[in-house]
């Protein structure tokens, strides 16, 4: 994703700052949009993309680490840049323990601030791109039936047809049958290849005994 197509917010009661800030990075091909409070930046919709924030730590109502705190509760992993006027170190260590990927005191470096831009819009690419990638995965396994993911399941533990039949209670056959299916949904043409997308996907093996009745290992 190039730098055009995502987004720093900044998030500053101080116009002044927001201004300079957002010159910056628009002088760097960065895009930027600023917000004047917290709760300013959380009456913004969504925003799927790669994305960091340039927080100030203190500010009126929501301070910079309720921000914090409200994201991770809601689950946005936008990484995020403190930016503090007083030092506050106590508080910048618990903000990068909660993870902060900087903190940094004004007036800030310009050379400082757009490499530590660069390394959360990094960051977060790879997040992003990770959460791509399962959400095509889902897709292709989504149009399975309730039977195949069964059936699936039986798959990636490497059991062999007759063994997975004697688990379900099915005829080989259908095992048969429902295997190639399965891999024509799923888009590939192993079980290896299976086994790889349900571990993207968090697609757990079946608790089978390989065994089939009356034969040992």
């Amino acid at each position: 994703m190039s730098e055009e197509s995502s987004v720093v917010f900044i998030v500053d009661d101080d116009e002044t700052v927001r201004c300079g800030l957002g010159r910056l990075l628009r002088s760097a091909g960065i895009r930027s949009e600023e917000f004047a409070s917290a709760a300013e930046f959380l009456a913004r919709p969504a925003f799927d993309g790669v994305a960091c924030i340039i927080l100030d730590i203190s500010m009126p109502g929501l301070t910079g680490v309720d921000l914090q705190q409200r994201l991770l509760a809601g689950g946005v992993d936008y990484p995020v840049i403190f930016l503090t006027g007083h030092g506050d170190l106590p508080t910048g260590v618990q903000a990068m323990k909660r993870g902060a990927i900087d903190f940094l005191t004004k007036p800030v470096d310009e050379e400082v601030l757009l490499e530590a831009v660069a390394g959360a819009l990094e960051k977060h690419e790879k997040l992003w791109q990770k959460r791509q990638a399962v959400s095509a995965v889902r897709k292709q396994l989504e149009s399975l039936s309730p039977r195949e993911i069964d059936v699936l399941r039986c798959l990636i533990t490497g059991a062999t047809n007759k063994r997975i039949a004697a688990h379900l209670g099915v005829v080989e056959d259908t095992v048969k049958v429902h295997r190639g299916r399965i891999l024509h949904k799923a888009g590939v043409t192993s079980v290896a290849a299976l086994v790889r997308l349900c571990a993207i996907t968090g697609i757990k093996p079946a608790a089978m005994t390989l065994d089939l009745p009356g034969h040992s290992s």
